[in-house]
């Protein structure tokens, strides 16, 4: 598999403490990992939706960043890039060269597990994509995933229960059970514990 999942789309605006008040405060987003890239000069951060969808912010935060151009042709701001996951990007760089499509800027970042590459928009109708191998749960705030010693929760409510699965794009998925749903679930899962045991 070249590409896992999209993994965020990302947003340059020209102010990024609206835009963050924007996410978080009216749509409910949660904030969670946020840097500044001093070489490039733009701020940037990523906030999680209910679905585990994901927004990248982008904005300048000095004379001659990179977005200036980008936002001098759309002061409101706008769809910058779309990043996609792979599993293994030293093969998709493969897949992409068999077939005649060019990528630029290779980097690797060893502080966080993070290996990118883009692929120009005169390439990919329009859209500029980052294609990069990364773990889906560096990124996000605490509050949205699963602690690494667990790939399953399970709690109770009033009514339902709870059951919260480990994303494979990180962070989690929850199910809301009845007592009933969560009795079938046990029995389904022992009857497939016994069958893999049996084998």
């Amino acid at each position: 598999m070249t590409i896992a999942r999209v993994d965020h789309v990302s947003i340059a605006v020209p102010d990024y403490a609206r835009a963050s008040d924007f996410f978080e405060k009216v749509l409910g987003a949660v904030a969670g990992y946020a840097d500044r890239d001093r070489e490039l000069q733009f701020d940037w951060g990523i906030f999680t939706m209910g679905d585990l969808s994901r927004l990248e912010i982008l904005s300048p935060s000095g004379r001659e960043s990179f977005l200036d151009g980008f936002l001098k042709t759309r002061p409101a701001g706008g769809v910058h890039h779309i990043t996609l996951q792979t599993p293994d990007i030293q093969d998709t760089m493969k897949r992409l060269r068999r077939s005649g499509i060019p990528y630029f800027g290779y980097n690797e970042y060893e502080a966080f597990y993070w290996k990118e590459i883009f692929i120009h928009p005169k390439d990919a109708f329009g859209v500029l994509f980052q294609i990069a191998e990364l773990n889906s749960n560096d990124w996000l705030a605490a509050s949205v995933k699963l602690s690494q010693n667990h790939r399953w929760l399970l709690r109770a409510g009033r009514r339902n229960g709870c059951l919260s699965l480990a994303h494979p794009g990180g962070g989690t998925v929850d199910v809301s059970l009845s007592a009933a749903e969560m009795r079938r679930l046990a029995a389904d899962l022992i009857r497939t514990a016994d069958k893999l045991e049996a084998s």
